[in-house]
């Protein structure tokens, strides 16, 4: 196993730590996962992404994973107050299908954007419809410790009754008395006794299409409970990492947390919570509101009418991974444009890498460019800290290449093996698009050939045509003893 100091920002104690597993060599991961009433959108992607390095980088370290990323396919209703109709069955009343049809469309569609952003599938996925039995024995485990309430067919969490004995806003450290003056008085009808009561399981309406039969008589879980049910089956009632968009934390994560404390009394049911930021773009908050929200695909084909043109899904994960992931994302061409230089400049070299010519000794030290990017992914994961030393290795690449700096040949299969390591496994970047790739190398020999032989023919003129027209387009030529290279300018 790697020697490792690796450190994590914890939401729940707000500040870093080392990160210790529960159990050596083994770490429990559970990351909330989309809702699969409609295309998967890009702050979806940006959580999954962040954790998929988290997951790379933990393998990658020696630990054996354990990574839970759930489907939610049912009980998540169109208000956190449990109000409104479920997302899922609108949808399907909607589009006249049976709700597990608008299911099985958005969860492929899901699955289409992650593996566009090459990122690994957890080592579980399991869905709430998948896990009812498990949601029916919580509650009941709930109702017999005291914690919830039966009415009229529906159970609710009693949030006052817990915060006698446990601190319910541990996780986001606001006061109680503020959280209960700032939400609305139950009416006469309201089921619940308490204003921030919620719904463990919810009494099907006549109309509602998905139900399941339970003690209570017909319902449907609640919308938290089936991240408590799963991630207790699957990681125990103690676990490692918890994780999601920053937006869960005061709701979704907090009731996750009260649930899976009243189960088992256990007042750290998760060690280390972790949390995304959210997008913007050119400095707003991302909104279908403000019409500036776009979908992955609306990015890639360039489609949306803020984007001058498409990107592709690696220069997107470039994009993302230059910015911390607990930091705020800002969308923008000038960035967006930006990053795929920066990732067409990475790839080259990752391309030059392994022709490069070795020397007796080394000119730069490999070892220290090593220690620097694990330093960076060691503190809270830092890849726009650990990428600037990324492209540190690019410039010794490059510099290589001219002749201006030298590598042993140990030192270039350590700087090969890093690269690899760090670009490929860790960062899970990518070279796009293999035969156009293939194609345009075709192409360039070809041009480079006319040029050498316009160059044999002393027709220097036109030498020097195609060497400064390619420039203009983005490729530089190199003159070498060995003959001409191209590369991709910056």
């Amino acid at each position: 196993m790697r020697i490792h100091n690796l450190h994590i920002y914890n939401t729940l104690t707000r500040k870093t730590e080392k990160f210790v597993p529960l159990h050596a060599n083994l770490v429990g991961m559970y990351v909330c996962g989309p809702t699969v009433y409609n295309n998967a959108h890009l702050g979806n992607a940006r959580t999954f992404i962040s954790f998929d390095v988290v997951f790379r980088y933990l393998q990658h370290l020696g630990y054996k994973v354990r990574y839970v990323r759930n489907i939610t396919d049912a009980g998540h209703l169109e208000s956190d107050a449990d109000e409104g109709e479920d997302k899922i069955s609108k949808k399907a009343k909607l589009e006249q299908l049976e709700p597990m049809e608008i299911v099985q469309r958005y969860t492929v569609d899901f699955h289409g954007v992650m593996r566009a952003f090459n990122a690994l599938p957890p080592s579980i996925e399991p869905t709430a419809t998948g896990h009812i039995i498990e949601q029916i024995e919580m509650t009941k485990q709930i109702l017999d410790n005291g914690f919830a309430y039966e009415s009229n067919g529906s159970v609710y969490f009693d949030v006052e009754k817990f915060a006698k004995d446990y601190n319910y806003t541990v996780l986001t450290g606001r006061n109680l008395e503020d959280l209960l003056n700032g939400t609305r008085e139950l009416g006469g009808q309201d089921e619940k006794r308490g204003r921030l009561d919620f719904a463990l399981w919810i009494k099907a309406k006549p109309e509602h299409i998905m139900r399941w039969k339970s003690p209570w008589g017909e319902g449907f879980p609640g919308w938290h409970l089936e991240c408590s049910a799963m991630s207790r089956k699957y990681l125990g009632e103690q676990f490692d990492i918890h994780g999601g968009g920053m937006d869960l934390a005061p709701t979704h994560h907090t009731n996750e947390i009260a649930q899976n404390v009243s189960c088992s009394q256990n007042n750290t049911p998760v060690r280390y919570w972790m949390h995304t930021n959210m997008l913007t773009v050119n400095g707003q908050k991302m909104s279908k509101s403000l019409g500036n929200s776009f979908l992955p695909h609306e990015l890639f084909s360039g489609s949306h009418a803020l984007l001058d043109k498409g990107y592709s899904p690696m220069t997107v994960r470039f994009f993302m991974l230059q910015a911390h992931y607990r930091s705020t994302l800002d969308f923008s061409n000038d960035a967006l444009q930006a990053a795929e230089k920066g990732f067409i400049r990475l790839m080259s070299a990752m391309k030059i890498l392994p022709t490069l010519k070795t020397a007796d000794k080394s000119t730069v030290s490999i070892a220290d460019l090593e220690a620097k990017i694990y330093a960076a992914l060691d503190d809270d994961f830092n890849t726009p800290i650990a990428l600037s030393y990324v492209f540190e290795g690019v410039r010794i690449i490059n510099s290589v290449n001219d002749a201006k700096e030298s590598l042993s040949t140990d030192d270039k299969i350590k700087l090969q093996e890093l690269m690899q390591q760090i670009v490929h496994d860790v960062l899970g970047l990518q070279q796009e698009e293999t035969a156009n790739t293939d194609k345009i190398d075709g192409l360039m020999q070809m041009i480079l050939d006319v040029r050498t032989e316009a160059k044999s023919r002393k027709d220097f003129s036109t030498s020097d045509l195609i060497r400064d027209r390619l420039k203009e387009i983005g490729f530089e030529i190199k003159d070498g003893k060995e003959g001409s290279t191209y590369s991709i300018l910056k």
